[in-house]
């Protein structure tokens, strides 16, 4: 085993998959595809509410067996976590309030690039990078922004409780994707259940036609095209993550959006700073600080200490908290049949997905 793990040359045949995420504010998960012996390589990525931040740690390759169980403590501080990273699009919402659209993006990474330089600083990680390197870096953060712009655009159009919905069609995205540009990664007929279950819930929620205006539908497409953009983000990473120290991928996109999102919003955002009170400054710190940065340190720490798998068994919090939080907080309508059975249809295919039922196989004898 330790002979497996020495092999960097080896990776290229166990192939672990990012989730969900976001340091979007934080959310950022992988979605695992177990061997024997090889459990996970996280991918953090922060980004269901678009602080996509993508964190791919290669050096967090764990055992199954090496893995501490959480205690009570510790599987409260998992839930609060995965419930602060479903709350990202809540607080986007309300940073949309009082601040430009592509404003509200510039700030926001301005404040968590700046954060994660610090951590990086203090923990000793090298930022610095080949010139060589470049090229793949101004394309990953091509994508990082058009997927960001697209997702600040189209959640101020729709409501947080729908676009929590869409953002959990990620990992769905990245199953697909990753059957056609990552070798060895076929379909199985779980991952075709959770990805049907998955889009059915969203379809649902496109059906619905009660209060539901044109600008909401195309805020709700235009969330869609940011969550294709990035699982599109997840895969293109995999593929030169292999050159990179891994929370490089996070911080350059970052650092090279800044500057775009800020002539971005002089140039189309309606007023680039608005009426702003403590509450939209609270929000865009919630953003930048608590998702972005804190929760991303904190991933990390319960990752190395318990594992992606037993991580992964709590992502389910991550649609569930936004709808909820979308509907407590901004009082949005989150009550109607649609978005009731799209919630249970998605959270059970992340659930499919996500889970070996080896417990179920060893009862039935398969």
């Amino acid at each position: 085993m330790a002979k497996i793990m020495g092999n960097h040359s080896r990776y290229s045949d166990y192939h672990h998959y990012l989730h969900t995420d976001c340091l979007s504010h934080g959310y950022s998960f992988f979605f695992l595809k177990k061997r024997t012996d090889v459990i996970t390589l996280l991918q953090q990525t922060d980004r269901p509410d678009g602080a996509f931040i993508t964190e791919f740690f290669m050096e967090e390759i764990q055992q199954e067996s090496g893995n501490q169980e959480p205690s009570f403590l510790a599987s409260l501080a998992i839930i609060g976590i995965c419930t602060s990273f479903g709350a990202n699009t809540v607080f986007v919402k309300i940073g949309l309030s009082g601040l430009g659209v592509f404003t509200n993006a510039g700030l926001r990474f301005l404040i968590a690039s700046l954060t994660i330089s610090l951590w990086a600083y203090l923990t000793n990680r090298s930022i610095v990078i080949k010139k060589t390197q470049l090229r793949e870096l101004l394309i990953l953060s091509a994508i990082f922004i058009c997927q960001l712009g697209l997702f600040n655009l189209g959640l101020s159009l729709t409501y947080a409780s729908r676009g929590a919905l869409i953002i959990n069609l990620q990992p769905f995205f990245v199953l697909i994707l990753a059957h056609f540009f990552i070798p060895g990664d076929p379909f199985t007929c779980k991952k075709l259940i959770g990805i049907l279950l998955g889009f059915a819930g969203v379809t649902i929620m496109f059906l619905e036609k009660n209060n539901v205006s044109s600008d909401l539908r195309s805020g709700d497409f235009l969330m869609l095209a940011s969550v294709f953009l990035w699982a599109v983000n997840a895969i293109y990473t995999k593929k030169i993550i292999s050159g990179f120290v891994p929370f490089q991928l996070v911080l350059y996109p970052g650092i090279i959006s800044v500057p775009v999102f800020f002539l971005a919003g002089f140039l189309w955002d309606r007023q680039m700073i608005g009426t702003v009170d403590m509450t939209i400054v609270g929000a865009l710190l919630y953003q930048s600080l608590i998702t972005a940065s804190f929760g991303f340190v904190a991933w990390i720490h319960m990752l190395r200490k318990y594992g992606a798998v037993t991580l992964h068994s709590y992502i389910f919090i991550l649609p569930v908290s936004g709808v909820l939080l979308g509907g407590l907080i901004l009082d949005e309508p989150v009550g109607t049949a649609n978005i009731i059975l799209a919630l249970v249809l998605i959270v059970t295919g992340i659930i499919v997905v996500h889970s070996d039922f080896s417990f179920v196989r060893r009862r039935l004898g398969w």
